[in-house]
């Protein structure tokens, strides 16, 4: 056996398919093994990759042990003459491996090697060549010098900005997501330390591999997509702690005790300076808008106030009192952005009809209170409607200024019609536009770019792949989307890299699936569109689910001494309604038992009780459960919720 492929795989059903295709075609005129070790993933990979990968040797843990761990265990039952770890999120092209092989054949000092990696949008990632994060190297990738000297071969060190992208270089740590290793090394030097449970790993092992005598390559004469991990959000607080407590474990174990311990300092020093810049970053993110909407009604209620005082009420005095804006104009600016935020008026894209209903029925709660308050209490029913006119307004002129200057992409919902191009042959650009109406992307325009001569009596041709650039520029193509079953990953690459970074997107869509995967930024996650059955899912029925069931914890809290006679558990009772208050459970989620049967359903808290609860029947089978689970998340309504509650009002316990 010439070489063994290792892939962990962590819920990332989609990717894995993807790549697992491109490895199939890879591996064609090579002897090879796959290995896929499954770290207890919930999304279906396990039953994905029965059904469409059944040459695959799988790993199916039943806890995630983490990333070496995992490694390890498919690596000691590998066979090969050379180990790959590759990660699920990669595409490699068709003669991959028939290069790579050769080159290690060709030079026994090389250990490791590691290849030229391209982001969703051809974009170069600098990881694909990195240097040994000695002190010196951490302070400059710590401190930003790096970023101002990324050629220095001073400052530059850590992703190697001196050596040329395109040519051949020895290099001292490999990414993790593509590492190729000679089997004879490691046996010499060890398998991945399972001290490193995710990220570090391969800086350990890189360096073991070189103190052992041997090289490390950067080969960029083959390429590979790398859509830089669908389950790491590197602006979390948690990646930071575990990145950098992965490099302490390094420092720790390599460097002396003086240079641990300076390096110590250094990687704490980053931990609070990168969690805390990640926290404020994302507050200042979430926030920056309410805060702007706040302000913007607060300053127009004062100017209403003192314009309305003393123009209609004729006062040359303070015509209000100071209660009126320390605690009426606050208390109104908070009722209307809550009721704003429940009716989705802070979702993306922005529709001015729920800002609408939101200040309406803020204004309504409003007048409702304040004709309940004693009339020493009570100020300017004018003011208030008024003022809700003024908020409506201030919002809207927000938002179309927050458009016109497309701040983070903001738009209205009738902006963001996409214009796609297909790429493939005509049967396979059918499937994937078809694929296209069921998920929830909104096109505009989506016409198909054929591969041959034969595709120009298809339905929506709009010309050769050839012409792709010029395509792009007449019909103002958005994103670009190629069908992987007529197109090689070389060609994709290919064409990415010609047409260059720019307003363009790419996705690709395997044959045979019900994914289109893609990534728009070197800084994101991958994109995905799936077919759309996750109704339960989308922002706004999070939301709804969620006021519901706090409402529902204060009207159960509140009925309680009556209800709490009912319950055969009466402290299970008072038990769920805490679990639930907290956020650790719903009152509504799916019927359990069905688990294998429904892997595609979108994650939703554990419940109290679930759609099977409204049959009085003790039990049903599994299949029918996955249907009323498949039922409930795909045409999510909050009644519904409330009628089971009402169905079950004895067994809330």
């Amino acid at each position: 056996m010439k070489l063994s492929i290792i892939i962990v795989n962590y819920n990332v059903e989609h990717f894995l398919e993807q790549c697992l295709h491109s490895v199939r075609k890879a591996c064609k005129n090579i002897t090879a093994e796959i290995f896929v070790v499954d770290n207890n993933s919930v999304d279906g990979s396990i039953h994905m990759l029965q059904q469409k990968f059944p040459e695959v040797r799988v790993i199916a843990n039943k806890k995630n042990l983490g990333f070496s761990f995992a490694n390890n265990q498919a690596m000691k039952m590998a066979t090969g003459e050379y180990f790959l770890l590759l990660n699920p999120d990669t595409v490699v092209e068709e003669d991959t491996f028939e290069k790579i092989i050769p080159f290690m054949d060709s030079h026994p000092e090389a250990g490791g090697l590691g290849v030229k990696m391209l982001d969703g949008k051809g974009n170069f990632l600098p990881e694909s060549k990195r240097g040994l994060p000695t002190p010196m190297v951490a302070f400059c990738k710590i401190f930003g010098l790096a970023s101002i000297f990324p050629r220095s071969r001073l400052f530059g060190r850590y992703h190697m900005g001196f050596l040329d992208k395109n040519t051949t270089s020895e290099i001292e740590i490999l990414s993790g997501a593509f590492m190729l290793m000679r089997k004879s090394v490691l046996d010499k030097v060890g398998l991945l330390d399972e001290d490193f449970f995710m990220y570090g790993e391969d800086i350990d092992l890189s360096y073991r591999i070189i103190k052992g005598g041997f090289k490390n390559y950067y080969f960029p004469e083959t390429r590979i997509i790398h859509y830089k991990g669908e389950s790491t959000k590197k602006s979390s607080v948690n990646y930071v702690f575990v990145f950098y407590n992965a490099m302490i474990i390094f420092a720790r174990k390599h460097f002396s005790q003086q240079n641990a311990k300076m390096f110590s300092l250094l990687i704490n020093m980053a931990i609070y300076l990168r969690a805390g810049t990640a926290l404020i970053f994302r507050f200042i993110q979430k926030m920056f808008l309410p805060f702007l909407d706040a302000a913007l009604i607060l300053v127009g209620l004062f100017l209403i106030k003192d314009y309305y005082g003393h123009y209609i009420k004729y006062s040359e005095g303070d015509y209000y009192s100071s209660r009126l804006i320390s605690v009426a104009f606050p208390s109104y600016v908070f009722v209307w952005l809550f009721t704003v935020y429940l009716s989705g008026g802070y979702d993306k894209p922005v529709r001015l009809w729920k800002l609408f209903r939101g200040v309406a029925v803020g204004t309504g709660i409003i007048l409702m209170v304040y004709a309940l308050l004693p009339e020493a209490y009570r100020f300017s029913r004018a003011l208030i409607l008024i003022g809700s006119g003024w908020a409506l307004l201030g919002l809207t002129l927000i938002r179309i200024f927050m458009n016109l200057i497309r701040y983070k992409r903001f738009s209205f919902a009738t902006s963001v019609l996409r214009r796609i191009a297909i790429i493939g042959e005509p049967d396979e650009c059918n499937r994937v536009n078809a694929l296209l109406k069921q998920t929830s992307v909104n096109t505009g325009f989506v016409g198909f770019v054929g591969t041959n001569g034969h595709s120009e009596t298809a339905e929506n041709y709009i010309g050769r792949f050839e012409q792709l650039r010029e395509i792009i520029s007449i019909y103002k193509i958005d994103e670009v989307i190629f069908c992987a079953k007529d197109l090689s990953s070389q060609k994709i690459i290919d064409q990415m890299l010609e047409l260059g970074p720019g307003e363009t997107d790419f996705k690709i869509a395997p044959p045979e699936s019900f994914s289109i995967i893609g990534s728009n930024s070197i800084d994101t996650a991958g994109d995905l569109y799936v077919i759309d059955i996750n109704s339960i899912t989308k922002a706004a029925n999070r939301r709804k689910k969620r006021v519901l069931d706090l409402l529902l914890c204060g009207a159960l809290t509140c009925l309680s001494p009556i209800l709490i006679f009912a319950q055969k558990k009466p402290f299970g009772f008072i038990g769920n309604i805490l679990a639930v208050l907290i956020g650790r459970k719903s009152w509504i989620g799916y019927s359990t038992g069905s688990d294998k049967l429904s892997p595609h359903l979108p994650s939703i808290r554990s419940g109290v009780l679930s759609p099977a609860s409204i049959f009085k029947v003790k039990e049903l089978d599994a299949e029918t459960l996955r249907r009323l689970n498949m039922v409930y998340a795909k045409d999510y309504r909050a009644w519904n919720d409330l009628l089971i509650i009402w169905k079950n009002l004895s067994r809330l316990g």
